[in-house]
């Protein structure tokens, strides 16, 4: 496994150090403790101090929540390590004063065990300590023959809500009270697609297959409670859901706010569609979903998967998470506002013109462009698999895509002439191909409309079809693109003899085999395209294939 490190021993000091240069808001004490820059202040004004912590490869938690509105003082382990009795007590001592420390702690033995001994050490010391554990893992039962349910994600919202409370001035019982209160109103589980690497061990702390996930897994790295095959995105958060509902005991009506945690290597575009799934499973469900954070506020190191942690609220509860909070991890407080349903995209009205006269789908031309769209549905892995070699890997897609719709569309085209019908599938490809495909097929679909309207012939007006797609793209012949095949194929069209242009289309696209590019993605690629032809290019020759089969006499 990579990782962006120097000395494994030294991991969790320098980021606590990069976490600090670039946030002036906190201070690094020895240990790995950070704490808030005005904390002095703070203890002598006689404000409620908290603390919490454990092992690194949680970020943002737990050094990303110190800050005005929620902790004093955090302290970090090594990886995966709880930290020890002495960083705990470094910690209280250094944030303690008259109002008291309040230690959140999530439960894990080796937390519970180092914080707690360190409170008994503070208190003999003659400082005010109290702490509370957080057990929100829904994932095993609360009465199992285990250790006791983990401290999952959830601990951030108990962060939120007590830090709220202390920063409004109210004692230490009454701080505690409320997150007390908060940690028992919380369920968490979550699912893991891959495992995570601890930096010094250098290996996954756990194998999955590449069609499983793990269930209800904790934040160490160590397997869930089950493996199961992977579902689609909306079973699993569906799953999960009900599991945190049953848990609390939420009924229809009741308020939540909802934690959809990133476990840390989940893209965010797969985050989205969780948020999605899980705010509309909450309302068909009936219950009323007040707030929702999306991001990565616990991780597991690089694990992709997701948590979600789900919280019963009231009006005091919803106060405390809009409070303010001013740290490097927490949202803004505008931030968790929900919409009263999941949007749906909005439809502008399409402006279609009026046209009495349907597509003739017996003519040449509606053969060579049905002939091409299947070709290119055929083809869409084949195309995808070359562009992943050179490219961004979406162009078989996209074009497959344009295909579909294309067909989709027919009955909306106007068939007057063919120079209409292609101004219409202009349309749909500028419309449904995005990237850089779509513009230069529909400059190229346009061009060609445009001059066959002008009364010119198809060799004519495929080769100005040609000229606009290197005007637009400002590519030229050799640049290793879709022209080095366009480009030989409009030159030998001019015969009249389509299997001429596919020939030519052929021997330009096996020459890019040969060629650096110096426009698109692969421009970036150097060397490396080298004895791959370009997918642009080798999309051209096989529409041009079809388009051939379709239409079997000389085009004029």
């Amino acid at each position: 496994m990579k990782k962006l490190i120097n000395d494994p021993a030294e991991v969790v000091p320098e980021m606590l150090q990069g976490f600090a240069v670039t946030n002036p808001g906190i201070t690094l004490l020895t240990d790995g403790v950070v704490v808030r820059a005005d904390h002095a202040v703070l203890r002598a004004r006689g404000q409620v101090a908290l603390v919490s912590g454990g092992g690194a490869g949680h970020e943002p938690a737990h050094a990303g929540y110190v800050g005005p509105g929620m902790l004093t003082a955090a302290v970090s382990g090594d990886v995966f390590s709880s930290p020890s009795v002495d960083a705990v007590l470094t910690a209280i001592r250094a944030v303690g004063g008259p109002g008291g420390v309040l230690l959140i702690v999530k439960n894990y033995t080796g937390d519970r065990l180092n914080f707690g001994l360190a409170a008994e050490l503070a208190r003999t010391e003659g400082l005010q300590v109290e702490m509370i554990v957080v057990a929100d893992d829904a994932a095993l039962a609360a009465d199992g023959d285990n250790a006791g349910r983990r401290g999952l994600a959830g601990t951030v919202l108990v962060h939120k809500i007590a830090g709220a409370a202390a920063e409004a001035g109210l004692p230490l019982a009454a701080v505690k009270q409320e997150a007390i209160e908060a940690a028992d109103s919380i369920a968490t589980m979550g699912v893991a697609l891959s495992a995570c690497t601890v930096p010094a061990a250098g290996k996954p702390g756990l194998e999955l297959a590449a069609d499983e996930i793990e269930w209800g897994l904790g934040i160490h790295g160590e397997p869930g409670v089950e493996r199961g095959a992977l579902r689609p995105a909306d079973e699993v958060i569906d799953t999960l859901l009900g599991r945190l509902i049953a848990d609390r005991g939420i009924t229809a009506g009741d308020r939540v706010a909802l934690l959809v945690n990133n476990l840390g290597g989940t893209p965010t575009m797969e985050i989205g569609i969780i948020a999605r799934r899980a705010a509309a499973f909450l309302a068909e469900q009936g219950i009323q979903l007040e707030r929702a954070w999306v991001g990565g506020f616990l991780t597991a190191l690089e694990m992709a998967g997701c948590s979600l942690s789900l919280a019963r609220i009231d009006d005091q509860v919803l106060t405390r998470l809009d409070a303010p909070a001013e740290t490097m991890a927490w949202p803004a407080s505008h931030v968790g506002r929900v919409a009263s349903e999941v949007p749906t995209p909005r439809v502008e009205p399409e402006v279609v013109a009026e046209h009495n006269v349907p597509v003739n789908e017996d003519s040449p031309l509606w053969q060579a462009v049905t002939a091409v769209c299947a070709q290119l549905i055929e083809a869409e892995q084949e195309l995808t698999d070359l562009d992943q070699l050179v490219g961004d890997g979406d162009l078989g897609i996209s074009l497959a895509r344009g295909a579909r719709a294309i067909i989709s569309d027919r009955t909306r085209y106007d068939g007057t002439d063919d120079a209409a019908v292609l101004r219409g599938i202009a349309g749909t490809v500028r419309r449904v191909v995005g990237g850089t495909s779509g513009p230069l097929y529909a400059a190229l679909i346009l061009r060609i409309s445009a001059t066959l309207s002008a009364g010119e012939s198809w060799p004519v007006a495929f080769e100005a079809g040609v000229a606009a797609v290197s005007e637009l793209g400002g590519a030229q012949l050799g640049d290793r693109t879709m022209l080095d095949a366009l480009i030989p194929a409009a030159a030998a069209l001019r015969t009249g003899v389509l299997d001429d242009a596919v020939a030519a289309a052929r021997a330009g696209t096996d020459e890019t085999a040969q060629i650096l590019a110096r426009r698109g993605r692969s421009s970036y690629l150097g060397d490396r395209v080298l004895g791959v032809v370009d997918p642009g290019a080798k999309a051209v020759v096989l529409l041009l294939e079809a388009i051939c089969s379709a239409v079997e006499v000389p085009v004029s």
